[in-house]
């Protein structure tokens, strides 16, 4: 059996360079969010929440100006009341388009969860966006990845109903690699040659991994989950919205009623919780990134194709991890499980989880029920049966539960060839 201690050894010396490189970005994002709290004038009274109409909130109203600085947007919606990155990027989306608009996604189809909310998939009548005429067109990349210029140009030169143009940054349930922000910059510079029209990236996964957002690139607006990056680990629940003021007042229309919009919704005890959150996460985004690279190192010295490897550049918290057997793959996220703090004895299985076509598995041990920002490790049951893993509150604990994970795909593999 391999000395799986020596090869983690060997994996962090080989990954000195590309540690220090994460650490690096967490600083200059970890001084751009306390110019933030400095400038934006975050007191301890801010922490306290409100109750009933939430009017007033000091704290709430701060924590969006304290995001939209940090992240570079004109303004910023942020609440405890969305409950998922598919709730806060659906209330987007609702918020902007109407009908007769078209929707047009020019990195592929959007991440599962989003389908029945635009009626790609599901039942009609249910009340997506479909329901209420709102038309939907996809681009998908080309095979390298890249996006399709000469199609997305086409399209937006004959499609004069094309409101909003929409980039998955991250894969999601995809081989695809994740967007570089430039490139996420030149596909605005395209659909900015076509008129005003809003470009939405979903952020989910991405934010603090680079030094700078994609509203820095030109997007008008991204959003995210709190349970994922921007919540550093702290946030029990929640979601951001951040861009142009006219399109976050749109969303926030939706959000709550239109003419209250930003105005009103309590913040309860969230206050403290998201402040801390967002303090944190450019930390805990280098503890993600550098559990990332750890599991890429290790997995890929013993012949597993990862992606992205340890040498290319990171755009988000994701490694993927193609293991090409159901049985590998299921012993890779029971690893993770059995190293995770929470329910570490929890043995998981797949299932067919709502919003999937696929059964998938997920191993998440986290004290966020959901939060993948925790490290997590979740896969569609299907070939090439690619683990994807994110997160990891501290790079020591990611380590020791990757290291397990190795250590169950390993005896599989012993016992399967004995």
């Amino acid at each position: 059996m391999l000395d799986i201690k020596k090869a983690a050894a060997v994996a962090e010396k080989n990954l000195a360079e590309q540690f220090k490189r994460a650490e690096e970005i967490c600083e200059i994002n970890t001084e751009k969010v306390l110019k933030a709290f400095w400038d934006n004038y975050v007191s301890e009274a801010m922490l306290h929440g409100t109750t009933g109409y939430g009017y007033d909130d000091k704290g709430r109203d701060v924590l969006d100006a304290v995001f939209a600085q940090a992240f570079g947007a004109e303004d910023a919606l942020v609440r405890a009341n969305f409950i998922s990155g598919t709730h806060t990027l659906s209330t987007a989306l609702f918020g902007i388009l109407r009908p007769g608009d078209t929707m047009y996604s020019v990195s592929g189809a959007p991440y599962d969860t989003l389908l029945e909310a635009i009626g790609i998939s599901g039942e009609a009548g249910n009340g997506s966006l479909a329901d209420f005429g709102i038309k939907y067109r996809q681009t998908e990349l080309n095979p390298d990845g890249n996006p399709n210029y000469d199609e997305i140009k086409k399209v937006l030169a004959e499609d004069k109903s094309i409101k909003l143009v929409f980039i998955q940054r991250s894969r999601g349930y995809t081989s695809r690699a994740t967007l570089p922000l430039e490139t996420i910059g030149e596909i605005c510079k395209t659909v900015k040659a076509f008129g005003d029209i809003p470009v939405m990236v979903d952020n989910c996964y991405g934010e603090f991994v680079r030094e700078k957002e994609p509203l820095a690139f030109g997007a008008d607006l991204i959003a995210g989950s709190l349970i994922k990056n921007p919540g550093g680990g702290i946030a029990r629940t929640g979601g951001y919205i951040a861009g142009k003021k006219k399109l976050v007042e749109l969303c926030a229309y939706r959000l709550t009623s239109v003419g209250i919009g930003k105005e009103c919704g309590a913040s309860l005890n969230e206050n403290r919780n998201m402040f801390q959150g967002f303090f944190y996460a450019p930390h805990t985004v280098c503890q993600a990134v550098k559990t990332a690279l750890f599991a890429a190192e290790l997995f890929g010295n013993m012949g597993f194709d990862v992606s992205p490897t340890p040498s290319e550049p990171r755009e988000d918290i994701i490694q993927s991890l193609i293991l090409r057997d159901p049985d590998l793959l299921l012993s890779f996220c029971r690893g993770i499980q059995h190293g995770a703090p929470i329910d570490s004895y929890v043995t998981p299985e797949p299932w067919a989880m709502p919003g999937y076509s696929d059964e998938v598995v997920m191993a998440a041990g986290a004290f966020v029920q959901g939060a993948s920002i925790e490290l997590s490790a979740d896969a569609p049951m299907k070939d090439p049966y690619i683990a994807y893993m994110q997160g990891g509150l501290t790079y020591h604990s990611g380590k020791i539960a990757v290291m397990k994970a190795l250590e169950e795909v390993l005896e599989f593999k012993d016992k399967n060839n004995g």
